[in-house]
């Protein structure tokens, strides 16, 4: 079993920066890929970006260039790095770990970029 607790959300300006947190407990955190998700108001969840146990990233198109996925191991934790913000970056992001068939997910942390 895993827990994630996000944290970092706030409110920012248009063209500013943030960094969330997800902190993990549990063993074998390195093992899994881990994610970020973020919900819009009144759209669908999307992935945002993804980083592999080996350290591999991917990014979605909307942020690439802009936000920087990491984790530090020793730590249980792996941060989205957000600058250059966007109000469309609007919404609750939520942290995701994946190993296998097991599949968590942290509570979410709102972030909202004012115009």
């Amino acid at each position: 079993q895993v827990q994630l607790v996000e944290s970092g959300g706030g409110l920012v300006q248009a063209g500013g920066s943030l960094r969330l947190a997800c902190a993990a407990s549990g063993s074998s955190f390195s093992a899994y890929t881990m994610c970020w998700y973020r919900r819009a108001p009144e759209k669908q969840r999307e992935l945002v970006a993804r980083i592999s146990s080996g350290g591999s990233t991917n990014y979605a198109d909307a942020v690439r260039g802009r936000f920087t996925i990491s984790r530090d191991n020793a730590k249980n934790t792996v941060y989205l790095r957000m600058s250059s913000l966007k109000p469309e970056d609007t919404g609750v992001y939520y942290c995701n770990a994946v190993l296998y068939s097991m599949n968590y997910w942290g509570q979410g942390t709102q972030v909202t970029v004012s115009s």
